[in-house]
């Protein structure tokens, strides 16, 4: 009553031993399928976790320099402006781990907040009324009167490029786990696991323990067994060339490092060029906002709190040599693995699956 190992000769195998059998290779293949994926997913996992420790150092180290101009430049404005910065820095890390927002909204809001500041403390030092009505009013002014000129619209401009290509990087990459691990529980065939089992086992039952399939033999059960993985081939080379792609606009006119630390010298412009037109944007707001309360001689400025200084200078060298290194490394190993989906048959017919140095294998049928 066998099904699959039916052969001329006597057997010692029964339709139940056929049964665990077709259960072994089924598991022996996702085994198998998952260690050639091991050593592909743990690259594109460790050069994830790399990415993000070096972007979060990268990030801290934009961050405490921005702040560290309020409190050397601006200070009377330096601790109320240490919430705005935060919150443009949460944003920017938001967006590159995926989150729906978008840059442009995240520097806007910022330069939003950032007026009605600039406004009061530099431009007229002298206000006292700062109410939560004026303040909405020179938050929702800024837009029309652009008191930053040309260099918010410049912000955005050079964080979007740089922080879209990280944000599509981290995107491709967590794709491509995806991908690895759809392959690895692909189910099998009942064709499928009976030609296994037929290639494996069905020599046992001729008592034939020690013979290994033949090379081109194996090589057709298992390409036949993995043809709907086989087929992932065109669009996988098609990602590793979308990876290089990215990596190399990161590392070139999308360099995320040098548009992070750029940030200080962007918002320092744009208070400046606030400043030169303060006589303009102050006849402008008070004709929209009305004219607030003022008070003779500056504001005490006790109410600051120094801000850390930027000292993380070789944290940042570090962590952008150690970035550029990573991109590298991973990219030509990825660019190694174009063929991954192309060659998996091969790969699993490789090793000990088969017989290499013996002229006697097993042909499906016989021991030839």
């Amino acid at each position: 009553d066998l099904q699959i190992c039916q052969h001329r000769a006597p057997t010692c195998c029964t339709k139940k031993m056929e049964e665990s059998y077709q259960a072994a290779v089924r598991r022996e293949r996702t085994q198998s399928i998952q260690a050639l994926n091991f050593e592909l997913k743990y690259m594109i996992v460790g050069h994830i976790t790399a990415f993000q420790e070096a972007f979060e150092s990268l990030l801290r180290f934009a961050e405490n320099r921005t702040s560290s101009l309020f409190e050397t430049a601006y200070r009377p404005m330096a601790k109320e402006a240490a919430e705005p910065v935060k919150e443009l820095f949460t944003d920017i890390s938001l967006y590159i781990l995926g989150a729906e927002t978008t840059v442009e909204s995240a520097v806007l809001r910022f330069f939003d907040s950032l007026f009605p500041l600039v406004y009061s403390r530099l431009i007229n030092p002298g206000i006292t009324d700062l109410s939560e009505d004026y303040t909405e009013c020179l938050r929702l002014t800024r837009q029309d009167v652009n008191p930053f000129g040309r260099y918010s619209k410049n912000m955005v401009t050079e964080l979007s490029k740089s922080l879209w290509a990280s944000r599509m990087l981290r995107q491709a990459l967590s794709l491509g786990i995806e991908v690895i691990n759809t392959t690895e529980h692909a189910a099998l065939t009942k064709e499928c696991s009976r030609a296994l089992v037929k290639m494996q086992y069905c020599p046992h039952c001729q008592g034939f323990t020690l013979i290994r399939p033949c090379v081109g033999y194996c090589l057709n059960v298992m390409r036949g067994c993995l043809a709907s993985v086989s087929e992932l081939d065109a669009q996988w080379r098609e990602f590793i060339s979308t990876l290089e792609y990215l990596t190399n606009e990161m590392a070139a006119s999308h360099d995320l490092e040098i548009a992070l630390t750029g940030i200080r010298n962007s918002i320092n412009e744009a208070i400046l060029h606030a400043q030169l037109n303060g006589p303009q944007l102050s006849a402008t707001v008070d004709k929209v906002c009305g004219q607030p309360k003022q008070q003779e001689g500056n504001l005490p400025s006790d109410n600051v709190v120094p801000v850390k200084e930027a000292t993380e200078t070789q944290a940042f060298v570090m962590a952008h040599t150690s970035l550029n290194h990573k991109r590298r490394e991973f990219i030509n190993y990825m660019k190694r693995s174009r063929t991954f989906y192309a060659s998996i048959a091969e790969r699993l017919c490789d090793g000990d699956l088969v017989m290499r140095d013996s002229s006697t294998c097993w042909n499906g049928e016989d021991v030839v």
